[in-house]
């Protein structure tokens, strides 16, 4: 008995070049450098002062409750976009219990900015200092709980902390517990917030870029730190058929791996992110032939985009010349535990547009890295199947795969 097949019907998206679906791709499109003096820290102290932050999200009318109000910007982020793919996809008029409604959320700092106000206000006044009550908002488990609450749904609730890789590992998830029969829709993807935290560590590795994120470039600097969110609603296809939804694209696999090498470093062969392509192509049960497009985790670091352009040739051999393959990074800078989300739906836009984002900021092409990268113009392009790749500290690779659920 074959699998239910699973639909993506709703998005939502905050990100650094917009606010929304429709922004936030024609930003994509644009090619727009989301990359700013960074407003919401004092970076006088780092190295580098600029970032990715979404701008006017204070004033985004979300129409919080009391207690929303005390949460951290992780999950009121993550809280906006879920509610922009719910409305989306217009679940607000289903008949769907809200016990088989589940929610899976990615994220890599979690609420670390309620930690990192609470120690500020800790060495300032004392104990006295702390806001005991907005502790309480400070677990990873909060941004998907809060997910839930907002949207009244008593399905499964998972967070997934896999650093940036989680919002494909939260997506991939989502899409087995539909297929399983554990829930009938799923909201699913992650989201980050600005983290001093982050910001400080990856100056200190020298991975930050000071001007800008220029992916698969030679002389490419570091990433960008950043921030956003992005959750989509998927169901199975009987589902969605069943109540006349609309329906973006097709979520087919999602392979997943580890590459058991060190702690912030790729396996220098590429192991896990071989691994987690070969894994979810498996899964799909597609070619190499049939994959049209590739989002690239493309972080602009030297080791991690000569890893995953070597990785990309062991699996796809003399083809991957002729793949597009770029990277959305240099548009975002990084957002952490939401990026293969905010990816994934750049994917599915790709789908339903026949276009692909460019990688922008690419100057000079490095001997190592010799791909079809779309340097800094956007694409015309068919993409039936897009392949979307996130490698993340600790060794943790994944690779999504989306298609057009039409496709013949």
């Amino acid at each position: 008995m074959s699998q239910p097949r699973v639909v993506i019907t709703g998005i939502g998206v905050l990100s650094p070049i917009g606010i929304g679906r429709q922004a936030y791709w024609d930003g994509l499109v644009r090619g727009e450098n989301g990359i700013r003096e960074i407003r919401g820290m004092n970076t006088t102290m780092h190295r580098t002062h600029r970032g990715g932050e979404v701008a006017d999200f204070d004033g985004f009318d979300a129409q919080w409750s009391e207690e929303e109000l005390r949460l951290g910007r992780a999950s009121k982020l993550a809280i906006a976009a879920s509610q922009q793919a719910w409305n989306d996809s217009g679940l607000a008029d289903a008949r769907i219990s809200p016990r088989r409604i589940g929610v899976a959320c990615g994220t890599t700092n979690g609420e670390s900015q309620i930690f990192e106000e609470e120690f500020t206000s800790f060495m300032n006044l004392g104990s006295e200092g702390i806001d005991v009550r907005r502790l309480e908002y400070f677990p990873v488990d909060v941004i998907g709980a809060s997910i839930a609450r907002r949207l009244h749904v008593q399905g499964p609730v998972s967070t997934f902390t896999t650093a940036c890789a989680a919002g494909n590992y939260a997506i991939g998830n989502a899409a087995d517990l539909l297929r399983a029969g554990a829930a009938d829709v799923m909201i699913a993807g992650g989201a980050d917030m600005f983290s001093q935290t982050a910001f400080t560590g990856f100056n200190s590795l020298f991975a930050v870029a000071p001007e800008c994120c220029q992916p698969f470039d030679r002389f490419r600097r570091g990433m960008c730190v950043s921030e956003g969110a992005a959750i989509m609603t998927l169901e199975t296809l009987s589902n969605a058929k069943q109540r006349g939804a609309h329906i973006y694209a097709e979520v087919l696999a999602c392979g997943i791996s580890n590459d058991a090498h060190h702690a912030t470093a790729p396996h220098p062969e590429g192991r896990g992110a071989v691994t987690a392509m070969h894994n979810a192509i498996r899964e799909a049960g597609i070619a190499l032939e049939d994959v049209d497009y590739i989002s690239a985790h493309g972080t602009g670091t030297p080791a991690n985009d000569k890893v995953e352009t070597l990785a990309v040739k062991r699996v796809f051999g003399d083809r991957a010349y002729r793949i597009p393959m770029s990277s959305i990074k240099s548009m975002l800078g990084h957002t952490m535990g939401a990026a293969s989300a905010l990816e994934a739906v750049a994917c599915v836009m790709a789908i339903r547009h026949g276009v692909i984002p460019p990688t922008i900021n690419y100057r000079e092409p490095d001997p190592l890295c010799d791909l079809d990268y779309v340097p800094n113009q956007t694409r015309q392009h068919t993409v039936r199947i897009a392949l979307s790749n996130a490698f993340a500290f600790g060794g943790n690779c994944s690779t999504l795969i989306l298609a057009d659920h039409a496709r013949q």
